[in-house]
């Protein structure tokens, strides 16, 4: 081969890569972020555009997610096949949060974009509409007031509202000081769409597929197909025993589609175990929290794991389930940490070094339980994922 024609190659080969790479910013972008907005990252809403069909595509024929694309924002509109807790929104406290959210994103919709109103005009309308629907707020309560305001500040973090002048956290105080709002384009994207009329569903179950499926076997195919990459794009992990047995087969049949497909387009490196397929991302990223993470549960978290491991090779220590998982009591995980406290207590904070071993173990269950590498039996039964035994850390003395 000519000179000319290897330095074409390698430049086609190389602008592929360029490529490819800008491809996978888009898709971890849209699948980590609520949306991609022109006015806060017009760089990535452009290059999504540049690449709108092939990802559109893609999301579409694998995973069902559509991919909305408007004049001011990029949205995957993602819909989970599991509800998890850590789905939700860490700034909310209690249930009422969530609905006066849902109430405020009623309230937007009826509204243009960069139409003002006071903060006394939302809370009025939506107190007179969940009357209508037999609930009650009540803006002379405290509490009633505190959990509106998380929802109106959650919705301005979003870019959905955007506050003019004031803070609803004044009025939270003293029920008295208002707040001129302003409406942003993006309040109408927030809800995922829904493949039917929401009157017409009864139950939950009803609105858990993100589009309608053809009563047919391609239909029931197509649907397998994207309730197994639905699950691995957006949970941590899911071992075979979490699988329901349609969709454990599809996995288990498609395994070497599925790697291929997801190394080729995210670049994580999947691998099959004897405890399930998983994933993982080969280098660090700001668009997604990665296992372990740089909180202090995640060091303790695999220190666990080290230990786990030691005492699975005592003959009077722990041992496997038959799906490999390792079964411990609230007890022996609070003792396990207490040794670890004594041990490495040097290498930890003030506060943990002081931390009782229950507070240690919660700290440590809820973490595991958050990444899907753990859960609860019952009260005083912790199921330790196998998963985790893939990690082992110790301090570097």
């Amino acid at each position: 081969m000519a000179a000319g024609a290897v330095k074409r190659a390698s430049r086609r080969e190389r602008n592929a890569e360029f490529m490819q790479e800008r491809k996978r910013a888009c898709m971890h972008a849209l699948l980590n972020r609520p949306w991609i907005t022109k006015e806060h990252d017009p760089d990535l809403y452009f290059l999504i555009r540049d690449h709108y069909k092939e990802l559109r595509d893609w999301f579409m024929d694998k995973a069902g997610f559509p991919l909305i694309l408007t004049r001011t924002i990029a949205k995957l509109d993602k819909t989970p096949v599991k509800a998890f807790p850590w789905m939700g929104f860490a700034e909310f406290r209690e249930r009422r949060d969530y609905i006066f959210f849902t109430y405020g994103l009623w309230y937007l919709e009826g509204k243009t974009e960069l139409d003002q109103f006071l903060l006394t005009d939302i809370v009025e309308e939506i107190r007179e509409q969940m009357l209508g629907a037999g609930m009650d707020a009540d803006w002379r309560n405290y509490y009633d007031r505190l959990s509106m305001a998380r929802a109106l500040k959650k919705l301005r973090s979003l870019g959905v509202l955007y506050s003019v002048d004031g803070d609803e956290s004044n009025w939270a105080q003293d029920g008295e000081r208002n707040v001129l709002y302003e409406c942003s384009p993006t309040a109408r994207y927030v809800l995922r769409r829904f493949p039917r009329d929401l009157t017409e569903c009864s139950r939950l179950e009803e609105l858990e597929d993100p589009i309608p499926y053809a009563d047919t076997q391609d239909g029931q195919s197509m649907r397998w197909r994207h309730r197994v990459y639905r699950r691995l794009l957006l949970e941590p992990v899911v071992a075979d025993r979490h699988w329901d047995e349609d969709d454990l087969n599809y996995v288990l049949w498609q395994r070497r589609t599925i790697i291929d497909q997801l190394e080729k387009t995210l670049g994580w490196a999947g691998r099959r175990y004897r405890e399930g397929l998983i994933f993982f991302h080969p280098e660090l990223t700001s668009e997604a929290d990665l296992f372990p993470t740089l909180s202090f549960a995640s060091d303790v978290a695999v220190l666990v794991a080290g230990e786990i491991r030691k005492q699975l090779t005592d003959e009077n220590g722990l041992s496997t389930e038959d799906n490999g998982s390792v079964r411990m009591t609230r007890a022996e995980l609070e003792t396990l940490l207490y040794r670890l406290q004594s041990s490495h207590k040097e290498y930890w904070s003030k506060e943990y070094r002081e931390s009782a071993s229950q507070d240690l173990a919660q700290l440590c269950m809820k973490h595991l339980a958050e990444w899907g590498l753990g859960e609860w039996e019952n009260e005083n039964s912790f199921l330790i994922s196998p998963v985790l035994g893939r990690w082992e850390a110790v301090y570097d003395l």
